[in-house]
């Protein structure tokens, strides 16, 4: 089996449940650490001929992550294109079930039964709180309706405010989001990497939570730890 994964969360989930079917990944996977594989671009913009040249019996991908033309070209080039679609937690194991028996894996992976059982076992949150989450500035941009994030923060107790926005990823003035007064705002790092320097100074007076964004955007491995390493960074939030 010869797998081209164009998917960061999907490359270490196939990656530590299938060792050696993957060929080539994007320049953005970066888990685990030391894949061996042919990198093939970006998630957005990778080397259709590239990824050909290496006979992949399957590519996998995702609907938001990667673009329409370039698996239609995949496609038309006689490539085998599987394309998931994850908009919250449940979809998540679902798709990751789908794409692991596609890769070959006949065995359910321990991690992938420790990641349901984890979420299946969340205490109720109590006090819940609003959050603005920001994923890239200049222009400012937010989780907007239906996302995997956001069904991520709402299930550790936290409702963003845009969460009903027509805009899945919306635009949003800053001054808009100030005004919006949320209990904390939500800062990963990635896709833009905001640190303690560049992103908090820009909401003054408002608790800040510094949050890794493989953990609140991530579908593979990193759901099992994911609620302990985000609670942890939304309960540190400081204006």
């Amino acid at each position: 089996m010869r797998v081209v994964s164009l998917v960061p969360s999907l490359t270490e989930a196939v990656a530590r449940s299938a060792p050696g079917v993957l060929v080539g990944a994007t320049d953005w996977c970066t888990h685990p650490s030391g894949l061996d594989v042919v990198r093939v671009g970006g998630t957005k913009n990778p080397e259709t001929d590239l990824i050909l040249s290496l006979a992949p019996d399957l590519v996998i991908a995702n609907e938001e992550e990667n673009r329409a033309p370039d698996l239609a070209a995949l496609r038309a080039a006689g490539a085998e294109v599987l394309v998931t679609e994850i908009r919250d937690v449940p979809q998540a194991f679902r798709e990751l079930t789908r794409v692991l028996e596609a890769c070959g894996v006949t065995a359910r992976p321990r991690w992938l039964d420790e990641a349901e059982r984890t979420w299946s076992s969340l205490p109720e949150p109590g006090t819940r709180r609003t959050a603005v989450v920001p994923i890239w500035r200049r222009p400012w941009m937010v989780l907007g309706r239906d996302t995997f994030a956001g069904d991520v923060l709402a299930r550790l107790g936290v409702d963003h405010v845009h969460a009903t926005h027509p805009d899945r990823y919306p635009r949003v003035p800053l001054e808009e989001l100030r005004a919006s007064a949320p209990d904390v705002v939500v800062l990963p790092d990635e896709p833009y990497r905001f640190t303690a320097d560049d992103g908090p100074e820009a909401f003054p007076g408002l608790p800040c939570a510094l949050v890794s964004g493989r953990h609140l955007t991530w579908y593979g491995p990193s759901l099992a730890e994911a609620p302990r390493v985000l609670g942890e960074a939304l309960r540190a939030a400081r204006p």
